[in-house]
């Protein structure tokens, strides 16, 4: 049975290069959540006035990969000490927050950044928000990297230094190629 995981670490497009490449990660959509404005465009989410974050939805098998596994991907592979911001991407819409579906998840999250912590010099600022109306992003979002992403310089510069530590610190989660 697939489960569901919905994590903002800045750009979408980032982190779903980096989610895709886990064994047991099924699908990763990326969207907007935890805003005031009723389907949202990109560019009223990157105004920063919407409230949303750049998320991305996890669709994942227990079974092959646990939720405490994402959230340590999720920690190792984004900043979690920058307030509003990953980079040079700044505003509340590339904010490192965390929307757990029940309460186990919000349980799993404190423990994971309990255990991620002490591997950062600063303390993790990520928030923990209710779970709200998850919007898709439009269609040329989706599969981002695997597409036009290789050819973006942005992504270029940002990407592979984040699937670098991917298969440095979760080497025996990654997808078989």
């Amino acid at each position: 049975m697939t489960e569901t995981a919905i994590f903002a670490g800045g750009c979408f497009w980032c982190t779903e290069a980096v989610f895709k490449s886990l064994a047991g990660v099924e699908s990763v959509e990326s969207g907007y959540i935890g805003g005031s404005v009723a389907n949202p465009t990109y560019k009223q989410v990157c105004s920063g006035d919407t409230g949303h974050a750049e998320a991305i939805r996890i669709g994942y098998d227990p079974a092959a990969i646990s939720y405490a596994d994402l959230l340590d991907v999720f920690f190792a592979t984004h900043d979690p000490t920058q307030l509003n911001r990953q980079g040079n991407d700044i505003g509340t819409q590339y904010r490192s927050a965390i929307f757990p579906l029940d309460e186990t998840q919000a349980a799993a999250v404190e423990a994971a950044i309990a255990r991620a912590q002490p591997d950062w010099p600063a303390p993790i600022v990520t928030r923990i928000e209710p779970a709200s109306t998850w919007y898709p992003a439009e269609d040329y979002h989706q599969d981002y990297w695997d597409g036009e992403g290789q050819r973006n310089p942005y992504c270029m510069a940002v990407i592979p230094p984040k699937l670098a530590k991917l298969r440095k610190g979760f080497s025996e989660r990654l997808r078989e190629a």
